[in-house]
């Protein structure tokens, strides 16, 4: 009990700090309840797939500066195939559009490998690459969702025989995000795909010398990567009902979020859980500035400061561990 304490501290300081924000937008905001969860999990909801796609990457020892790219051309996939399309073939299409975003995220990771040239350069150029794909598909916001789909987000949970007052606290997206991580991430975290990805973060060397395959395991970590970035570009669209071309600032804000959530820019340390809840705080403070009526550059310049912050704290405690 005390070790688990221990080893999700840091997870559990962000929970604590969570429910403070929640509780101060309650005093700022009198009328925040279920409506207002709705809306601050669905304007998390991008965020988060954003940033457990970043927090992969940069367990593996690297980092993904296309990944809001490749949400944009996700997004307006989905938004223009979903014109006409009926109800069935909205799954495939979402299916689909899963399957290019790994796709682009294995391409990154290939070009990596085999140019060796590094992540931060590569994934650099390729922004740039995907930015221009999300235009060729789609130059303006447009295209459409299938309304079953956008149901699956939109709104509180309903069970049956359950009265609607014990879930309406209860946002679906909240739990389609939490579906999506157990499914994809929790049984692939045990696997030996990730104590490799956990090994080459760590020391690529001694990964080396211990037989994983440094290469394919780099892949597959920004086809990841690329699959929770297909899943916020989706989730984008089907929260506002079209896609959009341009990517929002969901690059920054996962770098953010994923050094508050505990993982180390230097890889092979830290998980999923707190990269997750620190996207719920950051929105949550973006929430309470903006009841307060703070100029969101001035928002912007605080989630800035408490990056640095939370950087060099964690630089300090890296340091006194050496010593």
């Amino acid at each position: 009990m005390i070790r688990s304490l221990g080893r999700h501290g840091w997870a559990i300081g962000l929970m604590a700090i969570f429910i403070i924000l929640l509780i101060a937008t309650r005093v700022i905001q009198p009328n925040f309840g279920v409506t207002g969860l709705d809306s601050l999990s669905r304007a998390a909801l991008p965020f988060a797939f954003a940033t457990v796609g970043m927090a992969i990457v940069v367990i593996a020892g690297g980092i993904d500066l296309s990944i809001a790219s490749i949400m944009s051309v996700a997004g307006v996939t989905a938004a223009v195939l979903m014109q006409g399309a009926g109800d069935v073939q909205a799954g495939f299409i979402v299916l689909a559009v899963l399957g290019v975003g790994a796709g682009m995220g294995a391409i990154n990771g290939t070009l990596i490998v085999l140019t060796r040239v590094p992540d931060i350069v590569v994934t650099l150029a390729m922004l740039f690459v995907w930015e221009g794909a999300a235009l060729l598909i789609l130059n303006a916001p447009g295209g459409t969702a299938t309304p079953w789909l956008r149901d699956v987000i939109v709104g509180a949970v309903t069970l049956p025989g359950v009265p609607s007052q014990f879930t309406a606290w209860l946002p679906k997206s909240f739990v389609v995000l939490l579906a999506c991580v157990a499914i994809i991430w929790l049984p692939l975290r045990r696997s030996r795909l990730g104590l490799s990805i956990y090994a080459i973060g760590s020391d690529q060397n001694a990964a080396f010398r211990s037989g994983v395959p440094v290469g394919l395991t780099r892949i597959a970590a920004y086809a990841l990567a690329g699959l929770f970035a297909a899943l916020g570009g989706l989730s984008i669209t089907l929260s506002t009902g079209i896609g959009e071309p341009i990517p929002g600032p969901y690059l920054l804000a996962s770098v953010a979020a994923v050094v508050l959530g505990g993982v180390a820019l230097t890889g092979g340390i830290g998980g999923i859980l707190g990269p997750i809840i620190a996207v719920f705080i950051l929105r949550t403070l973006r929430l309470d500035l903006t009841l307060l009526s703070v100029d969101p550059n001035v928002t912007t310049i605080v989630e800035g400061a408490i990056m640095v912050a939370v950087v060099m704290a964690g630089g300090l405690l890296a340091m006194r561990g050496r010593h």
